[in-house]
């Protein structure tokens, strides 16, 4: 797969997340041998005013490329200027631009999915980026913003007059939030009325899922998003099956605690033992959803102040302990 001119390695791509793709998380994915990552979405007004945890979101390291940055905002002139600050400081090898985030105090300001429903001003950010930078540009939508305004397509078709370079769709509306089922037609719609690459996103839980999404929508790429939370060997998983048809056994308790510790490092090294003690805490339920006394140690994670408060509650479970050994 190609956007723009990046090679992909393979069409698996890892969704962009707020407080979830930071450095760390994205790493671990690409070691898991995902094609392409997504940063957390990055505010414009963040950028332009050079706000410093704004500016910290822009960090990258060489092994995780190609990576995209994904941006947000709501008017023409602002996006762009944000994106030749992303496109200046190198951490992009492509310039997303945000119209699916659904929260509240992000559309409230006419961001991320509220721009599903003014597709002129939509046009006009896609078309200010474009001309703005000599990277790629990407663009994230949903279906629409409820189910009486169902516009993808109409978006689809907008981005790539604007000279976007591919179009990722979650096959959710706004109204939907992350409820309900995905619909993967709407996907499948996009791809029959746009000949950039459209990449499918949404209930992406296995290997068969990404064959089946591909097999219905003849979409490009397979964006995974909540699928890989504490949970990155789905990258590892879904990518050999597109390549020799096998699926791999899901990992063993025993890794599983292995890439939590390694997660904890890696968290704790970049951003402090402080935030990164406590952002872990739920990256940590994550991994261990489904393991023996997983609410038991939901609870105590949730209290974990330092990386030796998780080592400790590792091994304050001795039966989780002996099933890892």
């Amino acid at each position: 797969m190609k956007i723009g001119n990046i090679e992909l390695a393979n069409p698996v791509i890892l969704a962009p997340m707020a407080g979830v793709t930071d450095l760390p998380f994205r790493l671990l994915a690409k070691e898991m041998g995902c094609g392409l990552v997504y940063s957390e979405m990055v505010s414009d007004k963040g950028l332009i005013y050079q706000n410093c945890h704004t500016l910290e979101m822009l960090k990258s390291d060489e092994r995780e490329r190609p990576v995209a940055v994904q941006i947000f905002g709501s008017e023409p002139d602002s996006m762009a200027k944000a994106a030749q600050i992303v496109e200046k400081s190198g951490a992009a090898d492509i310039i997303d631009i945000n119209m699916g985030c659904p929260t509240p105090k992000i559309v409230k300001n006419g961001e991320g999915s509220a721009l599903m429903r003014t597709p002129d001003l939509a046009f006009e950010i896609m078309t200010s980026v474009v001309n703005a930078v000599s990277l790629p540009v990407t663009v994230k939508v949903r279906k629409g913003w409820d189910d009486k305004s169902v516009n993808a397509v109409q978006m689809a078709k907008l981005a790539e007059q604007a000279g976007v370079s591919a179009v990722a769709v979650h096959g959710r509306t706004r109204e939907q939030f992350y409820t309900g089922s995905a619909d993967w037609n709407i996907i499948k719609q996009v791809k029959d009325n746009v000949r950039i690459p459209v990449i499918g996103n949404g209930d992406i839980r296995s290997p068969i899922d990404a064959v089946q999404m591909l097999t219905e929508t003849n979409c490009d790429g397979i964006m995974i998003g909540r699928g890989s939370q504490g949970n990155p060997w789905i990258f590892q998983q879904v990518s050999n099956y597109l390549l020799n048809g096998e699926l791999l056994p899901a990992p063993t308790m025993s890794e599983r605690v292995d890439i939590l510790l390694r997660h904890l490092d890696m968290l704790v090294a970049y951003k402090g033992e402080y935030i990164g003690t406590r952002e872990m805490r739920r990256h940590a339920a994550w991994y261990t959803k489904g393991m023996p006394h997983s609410a038991e140690l939901r609870l105590k994670f949730n209290q974990a102040e330092s990386k030796q408060d998780f080592i400790d509650i590792l091994h304050q479970i001795p039966s989780l302990i002996g099933q890892c050994d």
